[in-house]
């Protein structure tokens, strides 16, 4: 899509913005990148593929180094025995990260709320990417939310992959990059979250299938995206099925004919 702005209007400001964000991504200041970007979003503008991506990218790496800080120190505070000082350290200082995590994720949700997903200017395929999104940031919450409101996050995360999946299957090829990385996304969602390996297996198998099955029409353009999230689907497949079928063995074991 080379052309793809072609038509797209940009005020001095927005450019600027744009140049912000491409420059903080080469110095790998994703805070600083989000910041332009958040912006752009908010001035109303329709984002370009480019842009739409840069957006993805900044708060990807945003949010990520939080969710990994949150794993380091939740597994430490697991191996701490309750009665060391050091357990209560590491809960509190999780419970910081978590609220950073948390701030991260609802930026991105206000952004794709009021700006993005319902814009009527929006094609099929943007569409589909914000609503991915907004799967992805609802299922990051989700990974940290205490019990309580946990439900309704969940809830949350699977409606908006639902409908970026039933949009994706009615308007996309079956080898779009957008297409295989919300399956690989919503499979994770099952597995991870809502601990359905079975539901997350097929999933992950039908998207791999039916991408094999039209590879042939696989444009050069995307073909390094696509083939690379099929791999990752096909990773994933093999490490599920084979956690499926240890688990299964070690029930055999331990619970008999029960």
């Amino acid at each position: 899509m080379s052309n793809e702005n072609a038509g797209v209007h940009r005020s001095h400001e927005q450019l600027h913005l744009v140049q912000q964000a491409k420059l903080g991504e080469q110095a790998e200041r994703y805070d600083d990148m989000a910041k332009a970007m958040k912006e752009l979003v908010e001035t109303g503008a329709d984002l370009t593929n480019e842009e739409r991506n840069l957006l993805s990218v900044a708060y990807k790496n945003v949010v990520g180094a939080r969710r990994s800080s949150w794993r380091v120190i939740s597994s430490i505070e697991q191996k701490t025995e309750s009665s060391d000082k050091k357990q209560s350290m590491a809960r509190e200082y999780k419970e910081k990260i978590e609220k950073e995590l948390e701030e991260i994720c609802k930026d991105v949700l206000e952004l794709l709320e009021k700006h993005l997903i319902n814009k009527e200017s929006s094609n099929k395929e943007s569409k589909v990417f914000y609503l991915k999104m907004k799967g992805d940031y609802y299922r990051y919450l989700a990974e940290v939310q205490p019990a309580p409101g946990r439900e309704e996050v969940v809830e949350k995360s699977k409606v908006a992959y639902q409908k970026a999946y039933d949009l994706a299957k009615a308007e996309m090829a079956s080898t779009h990059p957008i297409r295989l990385g919300l399956a690989l996304n919503f499979s994770v969602f099952f597995y991870e979250i809502m601990n359905s390996p079975e539901e997350a297996c097929a999933l992950a198998k039908k998207a791999f299938d039916d991408a094999i099955a039209e590879l042939d029409s696989l444009n050069e353009e995307s073909y390094k995206d696509s083939t690379l999230i099929m791999q990752l689907l096909r990773d994933n497949l093999t490490l599920w099925t084979s956690d499926t079928q240890a688990e299964e063995q070690n029930e055999q074991e331990v619970g008999g004919d029960n």
